[in-house]
Protein backbone atom coordinates (compact mmCIF):
# COMPACT_ATOMS: atom_id res chain seq x y z
CA UNK A 1 0.00 0.00 0.00
CA UNK A 2 2.13 2.97 -0.82
CA UNK A 3 1.76 6.86 1.60
CA UNK A 4 -1.01 8.08 0.52
CA UNK A 5 -3.66 5.23 0.62
CA UNK A 6 -1.73 4.20 4.01
CA UNK A 7 -2.34 7.85 4.94
CA UNK A 8 -6.40 8.16 4.14
CA UNK A 9 -7.01 4.49 5.69
CA UNK A 10 -4.91 5.74 8.91
CA UNK A 11 -7.37 9.17 8.74
CA UNK A 12 -10.52 7.24 8.74
CA UNK A 13 -9.74 5.57 12.32
CA UNK A 14 -7.95 8.80 13.71
CA UNK A 15 -10.79 11.11 12.74
CA UNK A 16 -12.88 10.31 15.55
CA UNK A 17 -10.38 10.47 17.80
CA UNK A 18 -9.80 13.80 16.96
CA UNK A 19 -13.19 14.81 17.19
CA UNK A 20 -13.24 13.11 20.95
CA UNK A 21 -9.94 14.83 22.29
CA UNK A 22 -11.55 16.98 24.69
CA UNK A 23 -13.34 14.21 25.88
CA UNK A 24 -10.74 11.65 26.65
CA UNK A 25 -9.01 13.80 29.09
CA UNK A 26 -6.83 12.26 31.47
CA UNK A 27 -8.82 12.39 34.67
CA UNK A 28 -6.58 14.52 37.54
CA UNK A 29 -5.38 11.15 39.53
CA UNK A 30 -4.97 8.99 36.21
CA UNK A 31 -7.14 6.63 34.30
CA UNK A 32 -5.97 3.34 36.83
CA UNK A 33 -7.00 5.08 39.97
CA UNK A 34 -10.60 6.81 38.42
CA UNK A 35 -11.43 3.15 36.73
CA UNK A 36 -10.36 1.32 39.69
CA UNK A 37 -12.18 3.73 42.43
CA UNK A 38 -15.23 3.91 39.98
CA UNK A 39 -15.40 -0.01 40.18
CA UNK A 40 -15.45 0.40 43.80
CA UNK A 41 -12.22 -1.72 43.54
CA UNK A 42 -9.83 -1.09 46.44
CA UNK A 43 -5.57 -1.37 45.57
CA UNK A 44 -5.60 -4.32 47.57
CA UNK A 45 -7.96 -6.21 45.02
CA UNK A 46 -6.48 -5.01 41.91
CA UNK A 47 -2.97 -5.85 43.27
CA UNK A 48 -4.35 -9.32 43.74
CA UNK A 49 -5.75 -9.26 40.28
CA UNK A 50 -2.47 -8.52 38.80
CA UNK A 51 -0.97 -11.06 41.25
CA UNK A 52 1.45 -8.09 43.20
CA UNK A 53 1.83 -6.76 46.55
CA UNK A 54 -0.38 -3.25 47.19
CA UNK A 55 2.93 -0.85 47.12
CA UNK A 56 2.87 -1.99 42.84
CA UNK A 57 -0.59 -0.43 42.56
CA UNK A 58 0.74 2.95 44.58
CA UNK A 59 3.83 2.64 42.35
CA UNK A 60 1.50 2.32 38.75
CA UNK A 61 -1.00 4.84 39.79
CA UNK A 62 2.41 7.41 40.58
CA UNK A 63 3.62 6.25 37.51
CA UNK A 64 0.92 7.02 35.40
CA UNK A 65 0.05 10.71 36.99
CA UNK A 66 3.66 11.52 36.26
CA UNK A 67 3.83 10.35 33.02
CA UNK A 68 6.57 7.77 33.68
CA UNK A 69 4.33 4.41 33.48
CA UNK A 70 5.10 1.64 30.71
CA UNK A 71 2.45 0.63 28.17
CA UNK A 72 2.69 -2.59 29.50
CA UNK A 73 1.56 -1.84 33.01
CA UNK A 74 -1.03 -0.15 31.72
CA UNK A 75 -2.58 -2.86 29.13
CA UNK A 76 -2.18 -5.47 32.41
CA UNK A 77 -4.03 -3.05 34.77
CA UNK A 78 -6.74 -2.72 32.22
CA UNK A 79 -7.42 -6.29 31.54
CA UNK A 80 -7.03 -6.55 35.69
CA UNK A 81 -10.01 -4.38 35.65
CA UNK A 82 -11.91 -5.96 32.81
CA UNK A 83 -10.94 -2.90 30.58
CA UNK A 84 -9.22 -1.84 26.90
CA UNK A 85 -6.42 -0.32 27.08
CA UNK A 86 -6.05 2.17 23.88
CA UNK A 87 -2.91 3.50 23.10
CA UNK A 88 -2.66 5.93 19.96
CA UNK A 89 -0.95 9.12 18.21
CA UNK A 90 -3.39 11.68 17.26
CA UNK A 91 -2.30 14.27 14.75
CA UNK A 92 -3.92 17.89 15.51
CA UNK A 93 -5.41 17.71 12.44
CA UNK A 94 -5.60 15.94 8.90
CA UNK A 95 -2.27 14.34 8.17
CA UNK A 96 -2.97 15.67 4.55
CA UNK A 97 -3.15 19.25 6.23
CA UNK A 98 0.10 18.55 8.26
CA UNK A 99 2.11 17.45 4.85
CA UNK A 100 0.60 20.51 3.08
CA UNK A 101 1.67 22.72 5.89
CA UNK A 102 5.00 21.52 5.35
CA UNK A 103 5.05 21.79 1.53
CA UNK A 104 4.16 25.26 2.10
CA UNK A 105 7.02 25.74 4.30
CA UNK A 106 9.40 24.47 2.45
CA UNK A 107 8.07 26.05 -0.91
CA UNK A 108 8.18 29.69 0.87
CA UNK A 109 12.10 29.12 2.35
CA UNK A 110 12.90 28.27 -1.20
CA UNK A 111 11.55 31.49 -2.61
CA UNK A 112 12.62 33.75 -0.11
CA UNK A 113 16.31 33.05 -1.52
CA UNK A 114 14.74 33.48 -4.89
CA UNK A 115 12.82 36.53 -4.08
CA UNK A 116 15.99 37.64 -2.49
CA UNK A 117 17.75 37.10 -6.17
CA UNK A 118 15.39 38.91 -7.72
CA UNK A 119 15.29 41.84 -5.77
CA UNK A 120 18.77 42.45 -6.03
CA UNK A 121 18.06 42.50 -10.14
CA UNK A 122 15.24 44.72 -9.62
CA UNK A 123 12.77 41.92 -11.10
CA UNK A 124 10.73 41.69 -8.22
CA UNK A 125 7.92 39.24 -9.03
CA UNK A 126 4.29 40.53 -8.19
CA UNK A 127 1.39 38.63 -5.70
CA UNK A 128 -0.14 36.72 -8.24
CA UNK A 129 3.24 35.41 -9.97
CA UNK A 130 4.30 34.65 -6.74
CA UNK A 131 1.58 32.57 -5.99
CA UNK A 132 1.95 31.08 -8.82
CA UNK A 133 5.38 30.37 -8.01
CA UNK A 134 4.62 28.72 -4.62
CA UNK A 135 1.40 26.33 -6.03
CA UNK A 136 4.01 25.44 -8.40
CA UNK A 137 7.13 24.47 -5.57
CA UNK A 138 4.62 23.00 -3.24
CA UNK A 139 3.21 20.64 -6.07
CA UNK A 140 6.90 19.96 -6.75
CA UNK A 141 7.65 19.04 -3.33
CA UNK A 142 4.87 16.99 -2.52
CA UNK A 143 5.33 14.91 -6.00
CA UNK A 144 9.05 14.32 -5.47
CA UNK A 145 10.55 15.26 -2.31
CA UNK A 146 8.02 13.59 0.18
CA UNK A 147 10.64 12.14 2.02
CA UNK A 148 12.40 15.68 2.47
CA UNK A 149 9.45 17.51 4.34
CA UNK A 150 10.08 16.37 7.90
CA UNK A 151 13.95 17.85 7.50
CA UNK A 152 15.22 20.89 7.47
CA UNK A 153 13.21 23.47 4.49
Amino acid sequence: MNAINARKQLEKRLAPLRAMDAELAVPPRGWVTAIREALGMSAIQLANRLGVKQPRINAIEKAEKSGAITIKSMREAAEAMNCKFVYALVPVKPMDDLIADRARLHATERLKALDHTMALEDQSVDADDRKTQEAWVIKEVLEKETKRLWGEP
